[in-house]
């Protein structure tokens, strides 16, 4: 009788190297093909994105302080600040009308 050659599955561990071993390969293959910015333009793109996010730091913050004291105004009763809150929602919806129609 003859024996029976049997190829054993590998487990579920060896599996799983395998699958990090060749993730890790196809990374470093990838990360070759990057052009990587000089010295220079990184600074220069960071520069770019540190004043973006204060002008948007700025914008958000004046936006928060009208919002608040339009609320502030509404609350107390004013009909000074009530005009100004019809007013800013009334140009939000005007605002997405336009946006909507493109």
């Amino acid at each position: 009788m003859a024996k029976a050659t049997s190829k054993s599955e590998p487990n579920a561990f060896n599996r799983l190297g395998d699958s990090v071993m060749n993730f890790v390969r196809d990374t470093r293959a990838e990360l070759r093909k990057v052009t990587w910015p000089s010295r220079e333009e990184a600074w220069r793109l960071t520069l770019i994105v540190l004043g973006a996010v204060v002008a948007m730091s700025l914008i958000l913050g004046a936006a928060d302080f009208l919002f608040a004291e339009i609320m502030r105004g509404i609350v107390s009763n004013s009909a000074i600040w009530i005009g100004l809150g019809v007013v800013v929602v009334a140009g939000g919806a005007v605002a997405i009308y336009f946006i909507e129609r493109e």
